[in-house]
């Protein structure tokens, strides 16, 4: 039976709609950076155009803002990701990233479907199952995992045998381990209580009471392009705005649920400050759905998911359920908020997006297209706006700012060897656009002549017409310049949050505008240094 407990309130269209026309007005002067390509830097003058300040400016501002980021240092990756894959008992199942990332929501889909009276579960997009086993085995619900790719189905079906298996060989686990998948977390807490999360965006665009004291960010940056720094800065300022109190959603016999915040408020949360202890009274349930009866299933399903797909074709015992996606690659996640919304036996929601670069943009290209349902915008504000951000714009947002502020820097001398490959390139073989990608080959090379080398040969380009010297003369013309690199990506990655905040309130929107949806918001559900796309997207409809 569906709880009746009340839900928190939400921000309602009218306000989620002003928050958009703000950060449409930011963006109208701050995506043309969003957009710029890293490999058309040198040879398209990026920085001259764009930025009007020296890039020594800028570099100070954002090191300044952050003194214990280990932006000025660039020190290496932190433990705690250098340690993934430390499992207490199956090592093969499932890396540090993935069992956050799938305890987290499991938690979040008991609670949702504790709340609607469901006990189906549809995982679209499921891949590899590794939640959709989860779901099963620890909650027992019926779950049906359904993904395009056919090896993808065969895989998962293989490794949810091996997990049954390795469930009922350790059935007294203590409850940090007691799925069979948890990962040995002490050494990771250790590390984690090292890292200063109040080093978070805000005092990387300069709005910490320490950096207010001792300087303004448009007092160092007043001449760049529209003070685009400042812009940021202040922009930043409302979206990550604390709440005025922490909202909660609390299911019946299920988990408090924190971190429901209002679009306002990203804030940065260690996944330690939260308490995921159980309640008498879903312990004693989860107690008897872990033996994972046998009249429960998981079923992995091989289709190809459309806004239009019927899922009564696809799944023939369908029954009310909840829709549910681990990072849903590009259309799909806008498309599985369609079929929510469309299909009466879709009690609940629960996804999470990643690839936004593969989203399809309806006003993205002049040219008349016959697709009807498009990636962006879904929701009625953006499409009056007729809103593009476009390619290069969208897969920025995919950049990860926790990540560079816990000094997991940006790989900024393999970025300056595309750069410099693509002027070679335009001058020695008139090229200025190629269809052809060069790929992860800096890992591969000893040095920017060897990287060259194996470009052009990858490339399929005559590398006989490049002597050496005339190779490293471009290297040290360019060498001096790789600073302008260094700051121009840190603007993008500042800028990050902004468009993926575009993305995430065009879907909070379009469900809010749906008549039979009695609630939606935005979750932060995962610790973004683990995972940085760490925004669900949760909605309920109107009970009956």
């Amino acid at each position: 039976m569906a709880a009746s407990c009340p839900l928190p309130m939400t921000p309602d269209l009218p306000t989620l709609y002003a928050k958009l026309r703000g950060l449409l007005r930011f963006l109208t002067d701050a995506l043309c950076i969003s957009n710029a390509h890293t490999v058309d830097f040198y040879t398209e003058s990026v920085w001259q155009e764009l930025v009007d300040l020296p890039p020594e400016t800028v570099l100070t501002v954002l090191r300044k803002a952050a003194p214990e980021t280990g932006l000025a240092e660039g020190r290496p990756l932190l433990d705690a990701e250098r340690g993934a894959g430390k499992n207490v008992k199956a090592v093969e199942f499932m890396n540090t990233k993935k069992s956050h990332e799938v305890q987290a929501m499991s938690e979040l889909i008991c609670s949702v479907a504790d709340y609607c009276g469901v006990r189906q579960v549809i995982d679209v997009g499921s891949g590899k199952g590794y939640l959709s086993s989860f779901l099963f085995l620890k909650y027992g619900f019926k779950v049906y995992g359904i993904d395009s790719s056919n090896t993808n189905t065969h895989g998962a079906k293989e490794r949810n045998r091996k997990l049954k298996k390795h469930w009922k060989q350790y059935p007294t686990q203590s409850r940090v381990d007691v799925s069979g998948l948890a990962l040995n977390m002490a050494e990771e807490t250790k590390v984690q209580k090292e890292i200063n999360y109040k080093t978070d965006f805000e005092n990387m665009c300069g709005h910490s009471p320490l950096n207010q004291e001792s300087m303004s960010t448009s007092e160092f940056l007043p001449g760049l392009s529209g003070s685009i720094i400042s812009g940021i800065s202040h922009q930043m300022e409302n979206l990550h705005a604390q709440p005025l109190e922490k909202e909660h959603l609390f299911f019946d016999s299920a988990f408090s649920l924190t971190d429901l915040l209002p679009i306002n408020a990203v804030e940065l949360t260690s996944s330690q400050t939260h308490d995921r202890e159980m309640t008498r009274t879903n312990k004693g349930r989860r107690k008897v759905t872990s033996k994972s009866s046998e009249s429960n299933l998981y079923s992995p399903l091989t289709s190809v998911i459309t806004a239009d797909s019927e899922l009564q074709d696809i799944i023939k015992d369908l029954e009310d359920c909840l829709l549910v996606g681990l990072h849903t690659c590009g259309d799909l996640s806008p498309n599985t908020l369609r079929i929510f919304t469309s299909k009466p036996e879709v009690k609940g929601l629960c996804s999470v997006g990643c690839c936004y670069h593969l989203l399809s943009e309806e006003f993205e290209n002049q040219q008349e297209c016959t697709q009807e349902k498009w990636g962006f915008p879904m929701c009625h504000y953006l499409k009056e706006e007729r809103w593009c951000c476009g390619r290069n714009a969208r897969m920025s947002a995919c950049l990860a700012l926790e990540r560079v502020a816990v000094g997991q820097g940006l790989p900024t001398e393999s970025l300056f060897y595309r750069a410099v490959l693509q002027d070679i390139i335009k001058d020695y073989y008139g090229i200025t656009r190629c269809d052809r990608h060069v790929g992860k080959i800096y890992s591969k090379c000893s040095s920017f002549l060897d990287y060259v080398r194996m470009s052009l040969k990858k490339l399929g380009l005559d590398e006989s017409k490049l002597p050496e010297k005339v190779i490293m003369d471009y290297y040290e013309k360019y060498k001096p310049r790789m600073n302008e690199l260094e700051a121009f990506n840190m603007l993008k990655v500042v800028l990050a949050p902004c468009i993926e905040t575009l993305i995430l309130l065009d879907r909070l929107c379009y469900l809010k505008e749906q008549e039979d949806v009695a609630w939606a918001a935005l979750v932060k559900l995962f610790d973004p240094v683990k995972s940085p796309r760490c925004y669900a997207v949760v909605a309920l409809k109107k009970q009956q």
